[in-house]
């Protein structure tokens, strides 16, 4: 029997060149968001990248571009403190938000992006699905939980994405997907289907270009 949030194979021949079209097209950095009414014009699909601090967010997007330094990476937790827009060609746009868990951040900025936040995932009309970044090394942690319900609260689908895919062998790995399957289960918005990615290896990397090319 199939489990409820099975992994996604894959992509068949015709996904997999739609994925590669999409991501061989033009792609740049559009603007940094810091309130909603800097937000751009929601005239195309959105899909939208949430992960612990240091889950390794950033450097799946530069994987997934194919533009090494296109998203910033750093070992400070927190230091994305703003919504990042980049434009896929002229039919998405892809939305790095802030890492959650901001181990080092004062108060008031925790607070200041967690309402921004809120916001945006309950205002933004074209937003169809936002990717949630789980470390493939420890499955999901309570920063996850927060905002996987978030996520439920605004009835915005989302789909979990494992990383570091190759940090973690064999029984270990089994033993993390079991945990955020059962994770997931209680979230009424979880997209049944797991990405399973290793940035360093290019592991995943075409499945999701092709899922993201699937939502229109």
């Amino acid at each position: 029997m199939e489990p409820a949030f099975p992994l996604v194979d894959p992509p068949e021949p015709d996904a997999a060149e739609a994925g590669r079209r999409l991501f061989r097209g033009e792609i740049a950095f559009l603007k940094g968001v810091v309130a909603m009414d800097g937000l751009p014009p929601a005239d195309r699909a959105e899909v939208c990248f949430a992960g612990r601090s240091n889950v390794g967010k950033s450097s799946l997007i530069n994987a997934l571009t194919g533009r090494r330094g296109l998203a910033r990476t750093s070992n400070t937790p927190g230091r994305t403190q703003e919504i990042n827009y980049f434009t896929l060609g002229e039919s998405h746009y892809l939305v790095d938000l802030p890492g959650y868990g901001f181990a080092k951040a004062p108060l008031p900025v925790v607070e200041r992006w967690q309402r921004l936040l809120r916001a945006y995932l309950t205002g933004r009309p074209s937003l169809r699905r936002a990717f949630v970044l789980v470390d493939g090394r420890h499955g999901v942690k309570e920063p996850d939980e927060e905002i996987m319900k978030e996520l439920d609260r605004a009835a915005v689908t989302f789909q979990v994405v494992l990383t570091k895919r190759d940090k973690v062998k064999g029984p270990a790995f089994d033993k993390v997907l079991e945990q955020v399957r059962g994770r997931l289960a209680a979230h009424p918005a979880a997209f049944p289907g797991i990405v399973v990615t290793s940035s360093e290896k290019g592991e995943g990397i075409d499945t999701l270009r092709a899922v993201i090319a699937g939502i229109g």
